[in-house]
């Protein structure tokens, strides 16, 4: 697919971290209960760490337990939806919509009445705290 941020791999190895860069360019995986913003539960906005497009309002996050932080949706139109046959198993992987960084995966056992948990690396994001 084609997004409006488009760099080569040399420009993104430049700009991000070899964490970040496994994350959002090589769909990597943090390990479980390691991500910062796993246990964050400030008012704020989380961002795609490799573009800074506003993707999750913290409204949206909810503790799930799975180790990795949690949404019940996404902001309108920020989120790509892909699908995923990797690891044997067919999941929908979760993209940003402006550079098509690799967040996570979309489930649908969420608590919330939308039904949705949107598994997200913290890695891939960034977090925007509202002040009082």
């Amino acid at each position: 697919m084609h997004y409006p941020i488009n760099k080569s791999d040399e420009q993104w190895l430049e700009e991000l971290d070899a964490d970040r860069y496994s994350v959002l360019r090589q769909k990597g995986t943090e390990r479980p209960f390691t991500g910062e913003l796993n246990q964050t539960f400030d008012k704020g906005t989380y961002y795609c760490a490799g573009c800074d497009q506003a993707l999750f309002d913290s409204a949206a996050k909810f503790d799930s337990g799975c180790g990795w932080p949690s949404f019940d949706q996404s902001k309108t139109n920020t989120v790509d939806y892909l699908k995923d046959k990797s690891h044997g198993m067919i999941r929908t992987e979760i993209v940003c919509a402006s550079c098509g960084g690799h967040l996570g995966h979309i489930f649908d056992d969420g608590p919330t009445p939308t039904k949705q948990r949107y598994c997200v690396n913290s890695l891939s994001l960034k977090f925007d705290k509202k002040q009082p």
